[in-house]
């Protein structure tokens, strides 16, 4: 960077804004309850707006609830470098998860502001709606509907435990608006995260420089068997389901072990018929979730389970069926916009690697169309999804000043 070479967020603004906006749906352990379309997701969104307009922002609001604010470039008809990521949490959510992408896109605006710094294109932080997928699945469900994944009418259709559609919610809280999903255009995208993993405090890095997101496939399996009295039941003689799910979940993490790095695997939502103690199951419904950033590996894994699988059965006297109920292919990221990052990183003294994104983030959805990169911070213990996630002030002032630089490469400082 020819110009700016010292700039700095504050770090302890970001960190009051962080805490901040933690008071706006507390959790039970110290953590955050801020779902989606909740009345505390409209008050997280007011305040937000608030801490924008005072920074001399506009903002924008799209029909599925996706917020904007824009901070002016001087060349009007340059494209907008995009920032940001979520401001909704889990059930038992954390503090940092998503809102440091937001707040710490906030604060780099606040720090151009308080330096004096224009650019020519204009720099846009972004609060994708319903990132999470909790209450209204599939998770990143708003961002996929700007890039053309979903529709619309499918989205809004999408219903919550207690059978609210998505589209109501988002009417009922207040926060629909007029711009067409998918309109606007963006000249780059820069989404800062907590890491959700152990990699970067493990090795001791500051910031995680991401160059793929994972692809997945959540496979649907059924095994089929006979219930029986457990107690009565010779053992030769049993067709137990519940021995199949156990074969294939020790052939998952086989087959998982067997692709390292960077390739995982787990049974996750286990349904057993008829879950009753004195009854060998009859009927087994799970999920496998397949995860790497190489297509053609996770492909491999896949067709590796599926073939292997179904025998595993047929030796215990048990039937298999699966098929794929959820799928994303792995992105590469953007790579000026992750040299970015990295250039941003070795510029500013900070300890960085290059990173696996192990889980999904609306920028996976938004590389899909215009030039993307992802910063990530460490995460203590890398626990997340949880309401004891943790990380420090460093840690994430690190995170925020490569975004301060890796958008002002691209945005272009205005001497």
């Amino acid at each position: 960077m020819r110009n700016g070479q010292n700039f700095r967020i504050d770090p302890d603004r970001l960190w009051e804004s962080l805490m901040e906006m933690a008071k706006i749906g507390p959790g039970v352990a110290g953590g955050n309850n801020r779902q989606t379309l909740t009345d505390a997701d409209a008050e997280g969104r007011a305040l937000f707006q608030t801490w924008c307009e005072a920074a001399g922002m506009t903002m924008g609001l799209d029909t599925m609830g996706n917020m904007f604010a824009t901070r002016p470039g001087t060349d009007p008809d340059a494209l907008p470098v995009y920032m940001g990521s979520h401001l909704d949490t889990q059930p038992t959510g954390g503090k940092y998860d998503g809102v440091l992408g937001v707040l710490g896109g906030l604060e780099v605006v606040r720090t151009l502001n308080d330096l004096d710094v224009q650019t020519k294109h204009p720099i846009v932080v972004v609060n994708w709606t319903n990132e999470e997928g909790t209450r209204f699945a599939p998770a990143m469900l708003s961002s996929g509907v700007f890039i053309g994944k979903h529709t619309q009418d499918w989205a809004y259709d999408r219903t919550d435990a207690e059978g609210k559609r998505f589209g109501d919610e988002l009417k009922r809280i207040g926060w629909v608006g007029d711009e067409n999903v998918g309109a606007r255009k963006m000249h780059a995208m820069f989404e800062l995260h907590i890491e959700q993993g152990p990699i970067l405090e493990a090795e001791g890095k500051d910031v995680g420089v991401v160059t793929h997101g994972q692809g997945l496939r959540w496979i649907e399996c059924t095994v089929t068997g006979k219930e029986s009295h457990t107690g009565s039941t010779p053992m030769n003689m049993r067709k137990n389901a519940g021995r199949g799910l156990a074969l294939v979940t020790e052939l998952v993490h086989e087959i998982a072990m067997a692709n390292q790095p960077n390739a995982v695997g787990a049974i996750g939502h286990i349904d057993v018929f008829p879950n009753s103690r004195n009854i060998i199951p009859g009927k087994v419904v799970f999920t496998v979730d397949m995860r790497t950033h190489l297509l053609e590996k996770l492909n491999a894994m896949v067709a590796e389970f599926m073939e292997r699988a179904p025998k595993l059965c047929v030796d215990i006297g048990v039937q298999f069926d699966c098929h794929i109920v959820g799928q994303f292919d792995p992105p590469a990221f953007d790579e000026a916009c992750v040299k970015a990052v990295r250039d941003a990183a070795e510029e500013l003294g900070y300890s960085h690697m290059d990173i696996v994104s192990g889980a999904g983030h609306d920028a996976c959805w938004i590389n899909d169309v215009a030039p993307t990169a992802m910063i990530m911070c460490p995460c203590v213990d890398g626990l997340s999804h949880n309401e004891a996630e943790d990380i420090t002030k460093d840690w994430a002032k690190a995170g925020a000043d490569v975004l301060l630089h890796a958008v002002l490469n691209t945005a272009e400082i205005v001497a």
